[in-house]
Protein backbone atom coordinates (compact mmCIF):
# COMPACT_ATOMS: atom_id res chain seq x y z
CA UNK A 1 0.00 0.00 0.00
CA UNK A 2 1.19 3.51 -0.79
CA UNK A 3 1.71 5.63 2.30
CA UNK A 4 0.78 8.91 0.61
CA UNK A 5 -1.90 9.66 -1.98
CA UNK A 6 -2.75 12.80 -3.90
CA UNK A 7 -6.43 12.82 -4.82
CA UNK A 8 -9.16 15.09 -6.09
CA UNK A 9 -12.64 15.03 -4.59
CA UNK A 10 -15.57 16.24 -6.68
CA UNK A 11 -18.98 16.90 -5.13
CA UNK A 12 -22.28 18.01 -6.64
CA UNK A 13 -24.87 18.58 -3.93
CA UNK A 14 -28.65 18.61 -3.87
CA UNK A 15 -28.72 22.41 -3.60
CA UNK A 16 -27.83 22.59 -7.34
CA UNK A 17 -25.49 25.52 -6.87
CA UNK A 18 -22.35 24.03 -8.38
CA UNK A 19 -19.36 21.72 -8.04
CA UNK A 20 -17.05 21.58 -5.03
CA UNK A 21 -13.56 20.50 -6.06
CA UNK A 22 -10.66 19.83 -3.71
CA UNK A 23 -7.11 18.63 -4.29
CA UNK A 24 -5.72 16.98 -1.18
CA UNK A 25 -3.09 14.63 0.15
CA UNK A 26 -3.57 11.75 2.57
CA UNK A 27 -0.95 10.00 4.68
CA UNK A 28 -1.81 6.70 6.37
CA UNK A 29 -1.40 6.75 10.15
CA UNK A 30 -1.76 3.92 12.67
CA UNK A 31 -5.20 5.15 13.78
CA UNK A 32 -6.51 6.77 10.61
CA UNK A 33 -5.30 9.30 8.08
CA UNK A 34 -3.83 12.76 8.18
CA UNK A 35 -4.80 15.10 5.38
CA UNK A 36 -3.85 18.37 3.78
CA UNK A 37 -6.05 20.42 1.48
CA UNK A 38 -3.68 21.62 -1.23
CA UNK A 39 -6.22 23.60 -3.27
CA UNK A 40 -9.98 23.97 -3.44
CA UNK A 41 -12.59 25.79 -5.49
CA UNK A 42 -16.30 26.10 -6.09
CA UNK A 43 -17.51 26.20 -9.68
CA UNK A 44 -21.03 27.63 -9.92
CA UNK A 45 -23.38 25.98 -12.38
CA UNK A 46 -24.56 28.04 -15.33
CA UNK A 47 -28.32 28.43 -15.67
CA UNK A 48 -28.05 25.85 -18.47
CA UNK A 49 -26.63 23.19 -16.15
CA UNK A 50 -28.94 24.14 -13.29
CA UNK A 51 -31.94 23.62 -15.54
CA UNK A 52 -30.65 20.32 -16.94
CA UNK A 53 -29.85 18.87 -13.52
CA UNK A 54 -33.01 20.20 -11.91
CA UNK A 55 -35.20 18.41 -14.46
CA UNK A 56 -33.07 15.25 -14.86
CA UNK A 57 -35.46 13.11 -12.79
CA UNK A 58 -38.23 13.77 -15.33
CA UNK A 59 -36.23 12.37 -18.27
CA UNK A 60 -36.68 8.99 -19.93
CA UNK A 61 -33.87 6.43 -19.36
CA UNK A 62 -32.15 7.05 -22.70
CA UNK A 63 -32.11 10.80 -22.09
CA UNK A 64 -30.68 10.26 -18.59
CA UNK A 65 -27.90 8.14 -20.09
CA UNK A 66 -27.13 10.94 -22.56
CA UNK A 67 -27.06 13.47 -19.74
CA UNK A 68 -24.83 11.12 -17.72
CA UNK A 69 -22.19 11.27 -20.48
CA UNK A 70 -22.56 15.02 -21.02
CA UNK A 71 -22.26 15.78 -17.31
CA UNK A 72 -19.22 13.52 -17.04
CA UNK A 73 -17.52 15.45 -19.84
CA UNK A 74 -18.43 18.72 -18.13
CA UNK A 75 -16.99 17.52 -14.80
CA UNK A 76 -13.82 16.39 -16.55
CA UNK A 77 -13.37 19.80 -18.16
CA UNK A 78 -13.95 21.51 -14.80
CA UNK A 79 -11.23 19.38 -13.19
CA UNK A 80 -8.86 19.99 -16.10
CA UNK A 81 -9.40 23.75 -15.82
CA UNK A 82 -8.90 23.61 -12.05
CA UNK A 83 -5.56 21.81 -12.46
CA UNK A 84 -4.37 24.34 -15.05
CA UNK A 85 -5.41 27.30 -12.88
CA UNK A 86 -3.65 25.86 -9.83
CA UNK A 87 -0.60 24.77 -11.86
CA UNK A 88 -1.02 21.15 -10.79
CA UNK A 89 0.20 18.53 -13.24
CA UNK A 90 -2.25 15.64 -13.81
CA UNK A 91 0.72 13.30 -13.30
CA UNK A 92 0.83 14.42 -9.64
CA UNK A 93 -2.72 13.17 -9.00
CA UNK A 94 -3.29 9.49 -8.21
CA UNK A 95 -7.06 9.54 -8.62
CA UNK A 96 -10.27 11.55 -8.83
CA UNK A 97 -13.22 10.53 -6.66
CA UNK A 98 -16.54 11.86 -7.93
CA UNK A 99 -19.81 11.74 -6.03
CA UNK A 100 -21.79 12.51 -9.18
CA UNK A 101 -25.15 14.29 -9.21
CA UNK A 102 -28.05 12.39 -7.66
CA UNK A 103 -31.04 12.04 -10.00
CA UNK A 104 -32.94 9.35 -8.08
CA UNK A 105 -32.49 8.09 -4.54
CA UNK A 106 -35.22 5.79 -3.24
CA UNK A 107 -33.43 2.91 -1.51
CA UNK A 108 -36.69 1.42 -0.23
CA UNK A 109 -37.46 0.68 -3.89
CA UNK A 110 -33.86 -0.41 -4.57
CA UNK A 111 -33.25 2.69 -6.71
CA UNK A 112 -30.35 5.13 -6.71
CA UNK A 113 -28.76 6.91 -9.66
CA UNK A 114 -25.91 9.38 -9.78
CA UNK A 115 -24.89 10.86 -13.13
CA UNK A 116 -21.47 12.06 -14.26
CA UNK A 117 -19.89 9.17 -16.15
CA UNK A 118 -16.50 8.31 -14.66
CA UNK A 119 -15.11 7.18 -18.02
CA UNK A 120 -15.73 10.64 -19.46
CA UNK A 121 -14.01 12.32 -16.52
CA UNK A 122 -11.04 9.97 -16.84
CA UNK A 123 -10.73 10.59 -20.59
CA UNK A 124 -10.95 14.38 -20.18
CA UNK A 125 -8.30 14.49 -17.43
CA UNK A 126 -6.07 11.47 -18.06
CA UNK A 127 -6.53 10.50 -14.39
CA UNK A 128 -8.20 7.32 -12.98
CA UNK A 129 -11.66 8.01 -11.56
CA UNK A 130 -13.62 6.33 -8.77
CA UNK A 131 -17.38 6.95 -8.99
CA UNK A 132 -20.82 5.38 -8.53
CA UNK A 133 -20.35 4.79 -4.81
CA UNK A 134 -23.99 4.14 -3.83
CA UNK A 135 -25.37 1.44 -6.14
CA UNK A 136 -23.62 -1.55 -4.58
CA UNK A 137 -24.76 -0.60 -1.09
CA UNK A 138 -28.41 -0.35 -2.19
CA UNK A 139 -28.08 -3.74 -3.91
CA UNK A 140 -26.86 -5.10 -0.56
CA UNK A 141 -30.00 -3.85 1.18
CA UNK A 142 -28.51 -0.58 2.43
CA UNK A 143 -29.62 3.02 2.17
CA UNK A 144 -26.69 3.94 -0.07
CA UNK A 145 -26.23 6.89 2.28
CA UNK A 146 -24.76 8.58 4.13
CA UNK A 147 -21.27 7.74 2.89
CA UNK A 148 -19.28 10.49 4.62
CA UNK A 149 -19.20 8.85 8.12
CA UNK A 150 -16.18 6.66 7.31
CA UNK A 151 -14.32 9.93 6.71
CA UNK A 152 -15.65 11.36 9.96
CA UNK A 153 -14.21 8.31 11.73
CA UNK A 154 -10.81 8.35 9.99
CA UNK A 155 -10.22 12.12 9.69
CA UNK A 156 -12.20 13.82 12.48
CA UNK A 157 -12.24 11.35 15.38
CA UNK A 158 -11.42 14.09 17.93
CA UNK A 159 -15.07 15.22 17.78
CA UNK A 160 -17.93 13.44 19.54
CA UNK A 161 -20.20 14.07 16.55
CA UNK A 162 -19.97 15.41 13.01
CA UNK A 163 -22.95 17.41 11.75
CA UNK A 164 -23.32 18.43 8.12
CA UNK A 165 -25.81 21.12 7.15
CA UNK A 166 -26.17 20.93 3.39
CA UNK A 167 -29.15 20.19 1.17
CA UNK A 168 -30.03 17.82 4.02
CA UNK A 169 -28.69 17.60 7.57
CA UNK A 170 -26.90 14.45 8.63
CA UNK A 171 -25.08 13.37 11.75
CA UNK A 172 -22.35 10.84 12.47
CA UNK A 173 -20.98 9.53 15.77
CA UNK A 174 -19.39 6.53 17.43
CA UNK A 175 -21.57 4.37 19.70
CA UNK A 176 -20.83 0.95 21.15
CA UNK A 177 -17.80 0.51 18.91
CA UNK A 178 -19.81 1.24 15.76
CA UNK A 179 -20.30 4.29 13.60
CA UNK A 180 -23.92 5.49 13.59
CA UNK A 181 -25.09 8.02 11.00
CA UNK A 182 -28.28 9.14 9.35
CA UNK A 183 -30.04 12.04 7.65
CA UNK A 184 -31.93 14.18 10.15
CA UNK A 185 -33.96 16.58 8.02
CA UNK A 186 -33.98 18.67 4.86
CA UNK A 187 -32.12 21.99 5.18
CA UNK A 188 -30.97 24.05 2.19
CA UNK A 189 -32.91 21.92 -0.29
CA UNK A 190 -36.10 23.42 1.16
CA UNK A 191 -34.77 26.78 2.39
CA UNK A 192 -33.41 27.61 -1.08
CA UNK A 193 -36.65 26.46 -2.71
CA UNK A 194 -38.58 28.90 -0.52
CA UNK A 195 -36.13 31.76 -1.08
CA UNK A 196 -36.43 31.21 -4.83
CA UNK A 197 -40.18 31.90 -4.60
CA UNK A 198 -39.32 35.55 -3.90
CA UNK A 199 -36.40 35.64 -6.35
CA UNK A 200 -33.53 35.07 -3.93
CA UNK A 201 -30.93 32.37 -4.56
CA UNK A 202 -30.81 31.77 -0.82
CA UNK A 203 -31.70 33.44 2.46
CA UNK A 204 -28.40 35.08 3.48
CA UNK A 205 -27.71 34.55 7.19
CA UNK A 206 -31.34 33.43 7.60
CA UNK A 207 -32.47 37.05 7.83
CA UNK A 208 -35.73 36.50 5.90
CA UNK A 209 -36.52 33.51 8.11
CA UNK A 210 -35.75 35.60 11.20
CA UNK A 211 -38.24 38.27 10.05
CA UNK A 212 -41.14 35.83 9.69
CA UNK A 213 -43.60 34.48 12.23
CA UNK A 214 -44.48 30.95 13.28
CA UNK A 215 -47.35 29.20 11.51
CA UNK A 216 -48.57 26.80 14.23
CA UNK A 217 -50.62 24.47 12.00
CA UNK A 218 -47.80 24.07 9.50
CA UNK A 219 -45.27 23.56 12.29
CA UNK A 220 -47.36 20.79 13.86
CA UNK A 221 -47.85 19.10 10.48
CA UNK A 222 -44.08 19.13 9.83
CA UNK A 223 -43.33 17.77 13.30
CA UNK A 224 -45.84 14.94 12.77
CA UNK A 225 -44.04 13.47 9.73
CA UNK A 226 -43.30 9.76 10.22
CA UNK A 227 -39.65 9.98 9.14
CA UNK A 228 -38.62 11.70 12.36
CA UNK A 229 -39.78 8.74 14.44
CA UNK A 230 -38.00 6.13 12.35
CA UNK A 231 -34.83 4.59 13.77
CA UNK A 232 -31.57 4.72 11.79
CA UNK A 233 -30.28 3.67 9.36
CA UNK A 234 -32.38 6.06 7.32
CA UNK A 235 -31.78 8.62 4.59
CA UNK A 236 -33.60 11.37 2.75
CA UNK A 237 -33.79 12.47 -0.87
CA UNK A 238 -35.61 14.81 -3.21
CA UNK A 239 -38.42 12.25 -3.61
CA UNK A 240 -39.34 12.40 0.08
CA UNK A 241 -39.34 16.20 0.13
CA UNK A 242 -41.58 16.42 -2.93
CA UNK A 243 -43.99 13.90 -1.43
CA UNK A 244 -44.00 14.94 2.22
CA UNK A 245 -42.78 18.55 2.60
CA UNK A 246 -43.75 20.53 -0.49
CA UNK A 247 -47.49 19.73 -0.27
CA UNK A 248 -47.55 21.11 3.29
CA UNK A 249 -45.77 24.30 2.25
CA UNK A 250 -48.13 24.76 -0.70
CA UNK A 251 -51.35 23.97 1.16
CA UNK A 252 -52.21 27.58 1.99
CA UNK A 253 -51.26 30.98 0.66
CA UNK A 254 -48.64 31.60 3.34
CA UNK A 255 -46.14 34.47 3.13
CA UNK A 256 -42.65 33.22 2.28
CA UNK A 257 -40.95 34.80 5.34
CA UNK A 258 -43.44 32.93 7.55
CA UNK A 259 -42.78 29.68 5.68
CA UNK A 260 -39.03 30.15 6.08
CA UNK A 261 -39.37 31.01 9.77
CA UNK A 262 -41.62 28.03 10.50
CA UNK A 263 -39.45 25.60 8.58
CA UNK A 264 -36.33 26.92 10.32
CA UNK A 265 -37.92 26.46 13.75
CA UNK A 266 -38.93 22.94 12.74
CA UNK A 267 -35.58 21.76 11.41
CA UNK A 268 -33.53 23.27 14.24
CA UNK A 269 -35.67 21.35 16.73
CA UNK A 270 -35.03 18.12 14.80
CA UNK A 271 -31.32 18.79 14.34
CA UNK A 272 -30.72 19.85 17.95
CA UNK A 273 -32.34 16.74 19.40
CA UNK A 274 -29.43 14.26 18.93
CA UNK A 275 -26.57 16.73 19.52
CA UNK A 276 -24.15 16.20 22.41
CA UNK A 277 -20.51 16.84 23.29
CA UNK A 278 -18.11 18.47 20.84
CA UNK A 279 -19.85 18.73 17.47
CA UNK A 280 -18.04 19.58 14.23
CA UNK A 281 -20.44 21.61 12.07
CA UNK A 282 -19.85 21.88 8.32
CA UNK A 283 -21.78 22.53 5.10
CA UNK A 284 -23.42 25.67 3.77
CA UNK A 285 -25.85 25.82 6.69
CA UNK A 286 -22.93 26.44 9.05
CA UNK A 287 -22.82 29.97 7.56
CA UNK A 288 -26.51 30.60 8.27
CA UNK A 289 -26.30 32.76 11.40
CA UNK A 290 -29.95 32.37 12.36
CA UNK A 291 -29.81 28.57 11.98
CA UNK A 292 -26.70 28.30 14.17
CA UNK A 293 -28.16 30.72 16.69
CA UNK A 294 -31.28 28.56 17.04
CA UNK A 295 -29.22 25.37 17.36
CA UNK A 296 -27.18 26.95 20.16
CA UNK A 297 -30.41 27.94 21.92
CA UNK A 298 -31.93 24.46 21.62
CA UNK A 299 -28.88 22.32 22.41
CA UNK A 300 -26.28 22.09 25.17
CA UNK A 301 -23.70 20.70 22.73
CA UNK A 302 -20.51 22.60 21.94
CA UNK A 303 -20.92 23.53 18.26
CA UNK A 304 -17.53 23.97 16.60
CA UNK A 305 -17.41 25.61 13.18
CA UNK A 306 -13.94 24.97 11.67
CA UNK A 307 -12.03 27.04 9.14
CA UNK A 308 -13.86 27.93 5.95
CA UNK A 309 -12.11 25.32 3.79
CA UNK A 310 -13.37 22.49 6.00
CA UNK A 311 -16.86 24.03 6.22
CA UNK A 312 -17.09 24.32 2.45
CA UNK A 313 -15.19 21.29 1.22
CA UNK A 314 -15.45 18.56 3.87
CA UNK A 315 -17.73 16.34 1.76
CA UNK A 316 -15.51 16.65 -1.31
CA UNK A 317 -12.49 15.92 0.91
CA UNK A 318 -14.12 12.78 2.32
CA UNK A 319 -15.09 11.55 -1.14
CA UNK A 320 -11.44 11.87 -2.13
CA UNK A 321 -10.65 9.60 0.85
CA UNK A 322 -13.40 7.16 -0.23
CA UNK A 323 -11.63 6.97 -3.58
CA UNK A 324 -8.29 6.25 -1.92
CA UNK A 325 -9.85 3.49 0.18
CA UNK A 326 -11.46 1.98 -2.91
CA UNK A 327 -8.11 2.07 -4.73
CA UNK A 328 -6.67 0.07 -1.84
CA UNK A 329 -9.75 -2.22 -1.76
CA UNK A 330 -10.29 -1.18 1.85
CA UNK A 331 -13.69 -0.74 3.50
CA UNK A 332 -15.21 2.64 2.66
CA UNK A 333 -18.90 1.99 3.41
CA UNK A 334 -20.06 0.94 6.87
CA UNK A 335 -23.01 -1.42 7.29
CA UNK A 336 -23.73 0.11 10.72
CA UNK A 337 -24.41 3.39 8.90
CA UNK A 338 -26.27 2.31 5.77
CA UNK A 339 -27.96 -0.91 6.92
CA UNK A 340 -26.30 -2.99 4.19
CA UNK A 341 -25.64 -6.68 4.78
CA UNK A 342 -21.94 -6.02 5.47
CA UNK A 343 -19.14 -3.47 5.31
CA UNK A 344 -17.66 -3.18 1.84
CA UNK A 345 -15.42 -1.28 -0.55
CA UNK A 346 -17.71 0.59 -2.97
CA UNK A 347 -17.12 2.49 -6.17
CA UNK A 348 -16.40 1.78 -9.83
CA UNK A 349 -12.88 2.51 -11.07
CA UNK A 350 -12.49 3.88 -14.59
CA UNK A 351 -9.09 4.45 -16.15
CA UNK A 352 -8.33 6.79 -19.07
Amino acid sequence: MKRKYYAIGLMSGTSLDGLDIVACSFIKQDDGYSFQIEAADFIAYSSHWQDRLNTAHKLKPDAINTLDIAFGKYCGKVVRGFLIDRQISPSQIDLIASHGHTVFHDPEQGITRQIGAGKEIADETGIPVVYDFRVEDVEMGGQGAPLVPIGDHLLFSEYNQCLNLGGFSNISYQKGGKRIAYDISPVNFVLNYLADLIDYQYDRDGEIARSGKLLPELYEALEALDYYRQKPPKSLGREWVEKSIFPLLQENDYAVPDLLHTFMIHITKQIASPLSGKVLVTGGGAKNKYLIELLNQKSNAELIIPDEQIVDYKEALVFALLGVLRFENRINVLASVTGASNDHSAGTISKP
